[in-house]
């Protein structure tokens, strides 16, 4: 799996010349710290380029922004820190001037009790309030930390510094993202169909290519071919084998040395794959474990053509640094409500199995032969919290509207065929009546993480999605 990027933040330290500015330079130095600890990198005005290295005039708001301006590719997101009241033009137009657009989290240090002199006192408790207006006016998103005002080195604010950054990698990861779309929709899958144009609107572009493309380069690949050979050995490791037959296997590792040399030349991060059942009458294997091994690597793949599924697995995956996995909301669990089987042929990353083994497809093999359906990774999804996702388009009202909300994977007894595991969500049965009523498809994307919130205001705040938040925020 690929290592979680380190994250950079700018600053804007907000600062008010008729309240103690000895506290915007140590409010300065208390962020940067808090930012540092956390990993991340600081992009913020020095005591040489303003009064403490604080934005108050229209000049030194200037100078914040040519500064963000110059690092504008390697900034993920702005912190506004308020270590007095601010002043709430200077915060507000650094950011206008410097015209990123990535998330803003606006932060306030709390006043001291013991500590209300004219020499100490900070009004930052009102001066966010000041800020938020400001930026509501001109129009720049912000999130909010979780209490009103929270110290840079408390608990409460490196949490939310790990929310925001989850937040961050979504919208970034997201920008100009090119999703490839490999093979035509299956045509008994009404419920994966979505729109391309709505999906540009908010930049992010699909790349489709036909099957008889992908078959066409095959042929034309030797058995020796390097590509192959390595995808060979890579699967060989990935999963156990054994009993599968080496022509499947060579099939297997060309489809994914093809798939691997496409989505290069087309600069197409991740992909959704037709399968049902075109791939094993005309070619003769499941794509499960070349998706797999994508989807593990933190390149997620999805089935059945299902774009705003695999778009969903990248948010999960962005978020949490963790693969992502495309399951169906697919059997009641006994008589609990609160409990459902969500399962899959199987394509889901290793990282979902307790343990795995590849074998063949058996709901496809009943119609086109076992030998024709070897490749699936089959095995029991291992307990642990489970953040949920959905996004999709709404065709007849032009938005990408969605859902998230967390509950978890548990060890109840189950014998079935597959990727399946038991999931328990708070207060399923409400989920699914709102699934339902709603029209989305039975195709949830999952992660084991807890990062629906993070999830849900990039969706919200930042991307222009309508999103519910199951069952509701806890505020």
């Amino acid at each position: 799996m690929a290592a979680q990027q380190s994250m950079t933040y700018g600053i804007v330290v907000g600062n008010r010349g008729f309240f103690p500015d000895h506290l915007a330079k140590t409010g300065r130095e208390e962020m940067i710290a808090a930012v540092e600890a956390a990993g991340a990198k600081a992009v913020v005005l020095g005591p040489e380029d303003s009064k403490y290295g604080a934005v108050e005039t229209y000049a030194e708001a200037s100078r914040c922004a040519d500064l963000f301006k110059k690092h504008a590719a390697a900034i993920d997101g702005i912190i506004v820190t308020l270590p007095n009241f601010g002043d709430e033009r200077g915060v507000a137009d650094a950011l206008r001037l410097s015209g990123l657009k990535v998330p803003v989290l606006v932060q306030a240090t709390p006043d001291r009790s013991e500590a209300m002199t004219i020499a100490t006192r900070r009004d930052s408790f009102c001066g966010k309030m000041s800020a938020c207006n400001n930026l509501m006016q001109y129009g720049i998103p912000y999130s909010l930390t979780t209490l009103h005002t929270e110290s840079p080195n408390s608990g409460e604010f490196k949490s939310d510094l790990a929310w925001f950054g989850q937040v961050c990698r979504i919208v970034k990861g997201l920008k100009n993202l090119r999703i490839g779309a490999i093979g035509a929709r299956p045509a008994a899958f009404n419920t994966v169909r979505y729109s391309e144009r709505i999906l540009e609107t908010s930049g992010i572009s699909i790349e489709p290519i036909d099957l008889s493309e992908i078959f066409g380069r095959i042929n034309r690949m030797k058995d020796t071919d390097d590509a192959a050979q390595s995808k060979l050995a890579a699967i060989k490791q990935y999963v156990t084998t054994a009993g599968i037959p080496d022509e499947a296997l060579l099939k297997m590792a060309k489809l994914g040395a093809v798939i691997d040399g496409w989505m290069k030349q087309t600069a197409c991060t991740i992909s959704a794959v037709q399968c049902w059942t075109s791939m094993e009458e005309y070619f003769g294997v499941v794509p499960c474990t070349v998706m797999s091994m994508m989807s593990n690597n933190l390149i997620p793949s999805a089935c059945e053509v299902d774009v705003p599924g695999v778009l969903s697995m990248y948010m999960l995956a962005l978020a949490s640094g963790t693969p992502s996995a495309l399951l169906d909301w697919n059997n009641n669990y006994g008589s609990d409500p609160n409990k459902c089987v969500c399962f899959h042929c199987s394509n889901l990353p290793k990282h979902f199995f307790a343990d795995v083994r590849m074998d063949y497809q058996e709901i496809i093999a009943g119609t086109v032969g076992k030998l024709n359906t070897f490749g699936t990774c089959v095995g029991r999804v291992k307990a642990g919290e489970m953040t949920f996702a959905r996004y999709s388009t709404d065709d007849r009202r032009g938005v990408v509207r969605g859902y998230t909300g967390r509950g978890r994977f548990t060890d109840d007894p189950l014998e079935t065929f597959g990727g399946a595991g038991v999931a328990e969500i708070p207060h399923l049965q409400k989920l699914l009546k709102f699934i339902c009523h709603e029209g989305f498809e039975h195709h949830t994307a999952a992660n084991f993480s807890d990062v629906s919130k993070s999830i849900h205001e990039a969706a919200i705040r930042y991307l222009g999605w309508e999103s519910h938040y199951h069952p509701h925020l806890d505020e």
